[in-house]
């Protein structure tokens, strides 16, 4: 009966999101980060993860539809709150990230930078930079912050730099075990999907051909795609010199995002752009289909419906009143 009335209250969503939007185009494949799921989005360094999570997480924060924003904790364990915060601005602001870290910014991108700055203020994201954060902490804090801010989503930046609360681990591939097991009964417990970044074996770099990451890439232990409910890799084919398909096309900032298991949906790839100036993922646009991101407005509505297709990116929002309360 419970079953019935959720499939039933399901059939009311608009655009087949089910789940958190990441206002990118795989939701026409994952209708959403769902409640309860943990996702690892995988890559090899530098291949664009963290760019790719901060752009579904300001997408889901800052959804132009106020019933889908999202509040969503943020663990980065590999970067400062200051340096995500940095990257969050000048991925809103489109300015050049190197350029910004240098000082060098002009007048007209600084003032770019001060308009994202009061866009972002009202975004619920909840950063921690707690280095070697260990599995036990982050639960407390996660319950935490779902009791006192209803956190609608969790990401954690990345997962090889935690640590295990278990004693007596043995070898490393046993306390990624027991970390991705953690994180998994997290999400079900709060009842949130609870995405974790994840590293990739140096077999991809050996392989012949195209270098396209496979399961068997995940780095350290097997358990990660057993306890994961969605596995994603990335992949740019320029990162590894390849400058054109197969059919002569050009690969420059074209990145693709690869679900390799999914346990209750497709498996298959979406194409986007990746924005390297501005760390940011944008999708490919699309002439014949209008992006609700793309009404003026605001007005509700994602970009990952059901009828599939490559969508445009998400604009910058209306710059909303400040809030006393602002997570920055």
């Amino acid at each position: 009966k419970d079953t019935l009335s959720y499939l039933e209250d399901l059939r009311g969503k608009d655009y087949g999101i089910t789940g958190v939007p990441s206002g990118l185009s795989v939701d026409d494949m994952t209708a959403g980060w769902q409640k309860g799921d943990l996702v690892i989005i995988a890559a090899r360094p530098s291949m664009g993860k963290t760019a790719f999570v901060l752009t579904a997480a300001r997408n889901a924060a800052m959804h132009p539809d106020e019933n889908l924003r999202t509040p969503i904790a943020l663990f980065s364990l590999e970067m400062s709150n200051q340096s995500l915060v940095q990257r969050l601005l000048t991925m809103e602001a489109r300015v050049r990230a190197d350029e910004a870290r240098k000082g060098t910014l002009k007048d007209d991108d600084f003032r770019k930078l001060i308009d994202a700055a009061s866009r972002l203020f009202s975004a619920e994201i909840y950063i921690d930079d707690t280095p070697g954060i260990s599995l036990m902490e982050l639960r407390t804090k996660c319950r935490r912050l779902k009791s006192e801010k209803n956190i609608g989503l969790i990401v954690i930046d990345y997962l090889q730099l935690m640590q295990s609360s278990a004693k007596d681990i043995g070898s490393r591939e046993q306390e990624i075990a027991s970390i991705s097991r953690g994180l998994k009964g997290l999400a079900k417990e709060l009842d949130v999907p609870v995405i974790a970044l994840s590293q990739l074996s140096r077999a991809v770099e050996q392989r012949g051909g195209d270098k396209r990451p496979q399961l068997s890439d995940l780095r350290e232990s097997g358990s990660i795609e057993q306890d994961a409910d969605i596995v994603m890799f990335l992949y740019r084919p320029e990162y590894y010199g390849i400058t054109t398909t197969a059919e002569g096309q050009s690969t420059a900032g074209i990145a693709e995002i690869i679900i390799g298991k999914q346990r209750n949906g497709p498996v298959g790839s979406k194409m986007m752009y990746f924005v390297k100036d501005y760390a940011r993922f944008e999708n490919l646009t699309s002439a014949d289909k209008e992006d609700p991101f793309l009404t003026d407005g605001g007005g509700s509505g994602n970009n990952g419906g059901p009828s599939g297709g490559n969508d445009g990116p998400p604009p910058m929002p209306h710059s909303p009143a400040p809030d006393e309360d602002a997570p920055f």
